[in-house]
């Protein structure tokens, strides 16, 4: 199934019109010699509408419609598989346009719900808690394959069109397979699509962007999008952040937290989401929580603090119940909220730091036997 999606994206050599920008997709008709607001009435159609095939634009000429599926596609990622948890978390496994399969995942609350996007086929960044980090980074999404990671979970839950009250995708995490900030132009020209209000319309204070600690794309994150910034910690030592995100080498903590106190927005509204997942006897010690509290002094922030979630030869074991709700109980009576994350999609391997592509673990296991 996967190949054959992909083979049509691949073979197709009409343009794409899912994750051209407003200005592209101006250009892009206007050398079809056609005026500009056609633009406005196409983007109305993908992304308020949810059309898949141009016939589906009544308010264009037919004439119209049929020039353009000759020269234009609304290519969605397909799906090749998809997996629902007892809990009701969904994942799906998709094909993107651009070549490769990502993980995508839906974690529902009662009216509401969070869909968390992939950035990267595979990730370079190698944390020791995470599955992806275990898989070769394949390439970079580009902007069709992160928008359309939300197209196909509008049409899984029949959001279309877009609702201008509540709705069940009302938030997105950049908290899939990959480093957001490794692809900052595809996830930006991304995320302004899924923002602008004539189409998904999604508010940037539901978007929440997720990193590892890419120190040098913060500040425009804040500046140019300004989505709100969780940052995956983990540690309060440089030694043990070095083992556990590597990256740290490079951007050690306190590089990080400096970049955290200047990122642009940040108040006690629009706090900073310090994630921390809890692995027995590596970091889960009463020193570490106060420790983890002086170290965010004077930003404003929570600190969300995630169960290790295991995956097969995970090297790490989760905390036991008592000592993470002591470290939460110190790092509360800072004056730090620390809600502890339920675990939400782990039989489904939906769950946080469990995402790995089905396929590379085909081929993993085909280049074995």
């Amino acid at each position: 199934m996967e190949g054959s999606a992909l083979q049509t994206a691949d073979s197709d050599t009409r343009i794409n019109l899912v994750g051209l920008s407003r200005e592209e997709l101006e250009s892009a008709v206007t050398e079809f010699g056609l005026p500009k607001f056609r633009a406005r009435q196409i983007w109305h159609w993908i992304y308020h509408r949810g059309a898949t095939e141009f016939a589906q634009m009544t308010t264009l000429a037919k004439g119209l419609r049929e020039m353009l599926a000759e020269r234009c596609v609304i290519v969605r990622p397909g799906t090749i598989s998809e997996q629902l948890s007892e809990d009701r978390t969904r994942k799906w496994l998709l094909a993107v346009p651009g070549g490769g399969a990502v993980e995508t995942v839906f974690i529902p609350e009662e009216d509401r719900g969070a869909l968390c996007i992939s950035s990267q086929v595979g990730c370079a960044l190698t944390c020791r808690f995470c599955h992806t980090g275990t898989q070769d980074l394949v390439r970079n999404l580009d902007a069709a394959d992160i928008v359309g990671q939300m197209l196909v979970a509008r049409d899984t839950y029949g959001e279309w069109p877009s609702p201008n009250g509540n709705r069940m995708l009302s938030n997105i995490v950049m908290m899939g397979m990959g480093e957001p900030l490794l692809n900052y132009d595809n996830v930006a020209k991304a995320l302004r699509i899924i923002m602008d209000n004539e189409g998904i319309s999604i508010s940037k204070r539901r978007i929440t962007l997720s990193t590892a600690g890419y120190v040098p794309n913060m500040e425009r994150c804040g500046e140019e999008l300004g989505v709100n910034l969780a940052v995956s910690l983990h540690a309060v030592r440089d030694d043990l952040r070095d083992e556990i995100v590597p990256i740290n080498k490079k951007f050690p903590i306190a590089q990080l937290l400096d970049a955290c106190r200047a990122y642009p927005g940040a108040n006690n509204a629009r706090r900073i989401t310090f994630e921390y997942v809890m692995l027995k006897g590596v970091n889960d010690s009463e020193a570490d929580a106060r420790e983890l509290t002086r170290l965010i002094k004077g930003i404003p922030a929570k600190v969300n603090l995630i169960p290790f979630n295991a995956w097969p030869g995970a090297p790490y074991e989760c905390s036991d119940r008592q000592t993470i709700a002591r470290f939460s109980g110190i790092v509360n009576d800072a004056g730090y909220s620390a809600p502890v994350r339920v675990p939400r999609g782990r039989d489904i391997l939906a769950a946080c730091g469990q995402l790995k592509s089905a396929t590379e673990r085909k081929q993993r296991a085909s280049a074995a036997t």
